[in-house]
């Protein structure tokens, strides 16, 4: 299984054009911000100090759960591929176990999504500090690099399940187009939760996704927002969590972290077991 899982991850990481493609959403993001969001976000408050550290630490906690979602689905490409080119063939006419391969398929894409995201969370941070900002604590790091762990795990299982039913890779192609084009949007990161029709904010409350990056938001953007609403009112800094995607509300209830941590777990397990379910019955 180990084996299988290493050998995924240097095919991975040897096509340089599936890391590029992988990333490719993350990279847009990023680009629209610097050269147009970011200016014209960081004069929302008119000028209040601290606010350009809060604007980009808000982009980087999406950045980074956007590529928990991105590099996974690059990652599980190696599936589609070993498939449409008949490579499991090759694997079940030899002494490996069916489930020894899917083992090495979910290891490989959780690895490879967890190290993708961390690359995203050093690059964010290095800009912060360009512009200005502040690097994450030791301990504030820790909790994101464990929120990406928990990111990836989930987002691996939904993908997981969905490349199942994917056999070309045309197919493939064109839902990595789809879903890094709609990601942006469905993780509040293009646009503010709070400007988004109602109907579409109800529809992010059942993806994971919304749950995963309010966990980044709530740890990156503490500080900032600590500078920047010091001196306002409560009902202010609550006001602009909830406009942000910072934190979620459902119904009057305003959802915990410990619920997002918990939801994120239970979608993990229950799409990890679809899947395995799926991939042990699915003809070669």
């Amino acid at each position: 299984m180990i084996n299988i899982a290493k050998r995924n991850i240097r095919l991975f990481f040897r096509d340089k054009t599936s890391v590029f493609f992988s990333s490719l959403s993350v990279i847009i993001i990023m680009s629209l911000y610097v050269l147009f969001l970011g200016d014209m976000m960081s004069n929302w408050e008119g000028g209040v100090t601290g606010v350009r550290f809060l604007m980009d630490s808000w982009i980087v906690a999406g950045l980074v759960a956007a590529s928990s979602v991105t590099s996974t689905l690059g990652a599980l490409g190696v599936i589609v591929e070993d498939y449409s080119k008949n490579i499991v063939k090759d694997f079940y006419s030899s002494p490996i176990k069916k489930s020894t391969l899917i083992g090495g398929y979910l290891i490989s894409s959780f690895v490879i999504g967890t190290i993708m995201s961390c690359l995203a969370l050093v690059f964010g941070e290095l800009y912060i500090i360009i512009n200005g900002g502040e690097l994450l604590s030791l301990f504030d790091l820790l909790k994101v690099f464990g929120v990406i762990v928990l990111s990836t795990f989930a987002n691996s299982a939904i993908l997981f399940l969905v490349i199942s039913f994917i056999r070309t890779q045309n197919a493939f192609s064109t839902l990595s187009i789809i879903i890094g084009t709609i990601i942006g949007f469905l993780m509040g990161i293009y646009v503010p939760v709070g400007a988004l029709p109602d109907f579409i904010q109800k529809l992010m409350k059942v993806f994971p996704g919304t749950y995963s990056v309010a966990l980044f938001r709530t740890i990156i953007m503490k500080e900032p927002m600590g500078e920047v609403f010091a001196q306002a009112p409560e009902a202010e800094m609550s006001r602009f969590a909830l406009e942000m995607g910072v934190v979620i509300k459902i119904g009057n209830w305003q959802v915990t972290p410990l619920f997002a941590i918990m939801f994120l777990v239970v979608m993990g397990i229950l799409f990890y077991g679809i899947s395995i379910l799926r991939l042990r019955t699915k003809k070669s």
